[in-house]
């Protein structure tokens, strides 16, 4: 899209989170256009560098296409569903290219921020879109939009060698995907039986609240009445944790979560509960 005709989608998003999905972008594209050989591999991944470059362009695409409304299924939200539907994506998508892969990562971006900004303003806007976790509206699924480029952003510059592109301001505008996602994503063995009640707390920043009762995860925008654990994280930690990209004992060693409360030995109990699609 030229730059001419950018339509702003500032006004129909949340302050902040249409550039943050700008900048995102433009950082990923940063790091692989500087990439010589992409079959080079992902730390902690089957992925190369090239397959991780595809399945983000393929994947903005995927939500750019969901923001202006049109129906794409893919999986049915758990994580085998999605590792399949992301596999058969990739078998029929030959582009592994580094340069042709960041244009086409900032220009799906670009195509899910002018599709914001030209959603109906009847309401419309706010009706639910289907997607792969769940039904979201366009707030929301902007802030799966960043989340899900950060954790690949976040692979691709520990595979190059370069500074990751995750701050405190855009883990907050990842909040609100993460906790319409948590009942989702929580898993059903480990949490049937178990009655807790938690406050997390990013440093500096948000507060929320997550109760366990009778196998259903019920999130909050404040804290529980009588919370039993409450866990302070710093904030990159706390998303590089829900996106299974950090390893939650290792955090709590070196003093990047921190536990207290009535029950504070159901502080490491919490990461288990939930499967990072």
């Amino acid at each position: 899209m030229d730059a001419g005709t950018r339509v702003d989608a500032e006004g129909s998003l949340p302050a902040g989170l249409g550039r943050a999905i700008r900048e995102t972008a433009a950082d990923i594209a940063d790091l692989l256009t500087e990439v010589a050989d992409t079959n080079g591999p992902v730390p902690n991944s089957e992925w190369t560098v090239g397959e991780a470059a595809a399945h983000l362009a393929q994947a903005n695409e995927l939500m750019a296409d969901l923001a202006a409304g049109h129906e794409r299924p893919y999986g049915d939200g758990t994580p085998q569903s999605l590792a399949d539907a992301n596999a058969r994506a990739l078998a029929a998508f030959g582009e592994r290219g580094a340069r042709p892969l960041a244009a086409m990562i900032v220009q799906q971006a670009e195509a899910f921020l002018d599709a914001a900004a030209r959603a109906e303003p009847d309401g419309s806007a706010e009706r639910a879109l289907v997607t792969p976790l769940g039904p979201m509206d366009r707030s929301v699924l902007a802030s799966y939009l960043l989340t899900h480029m950060l954790g690949h952003g976040y692979d691709l510059a520990r595979a190059v060698g370069r500074p990751h592109m995750i701050d405190q301001a855009r883990v907050e505008l990842c909040l609100p995907f993460l906790l319409a996602a948590m009942p989702r994503v929580a898993d059903a063995s480990t949490v049937a039986g178990l009655t807790a009640r938690y406050t997390l707390r990013l440093w500096g920043g948000t507060e929320f609240g997550v109760t366990f009762s009778g196998g259903t995860v019920d999130v909050t925008s404040q804290r529980p009445a009588r919370s039993d654990c409450t866990l302070l994280t710093e904030p990159v930690t706390f998303l590089l944790i829900a996106l299974g990209r950090c390893n939650p004992w290792l955090a709590m060693s070196r003093g990047r979560v921190l536990a207290w409360g009535r029950k504070p030995w159901l502080a490491p109990r919490f990461p288990t509960l939930f499967v990072a699609p």
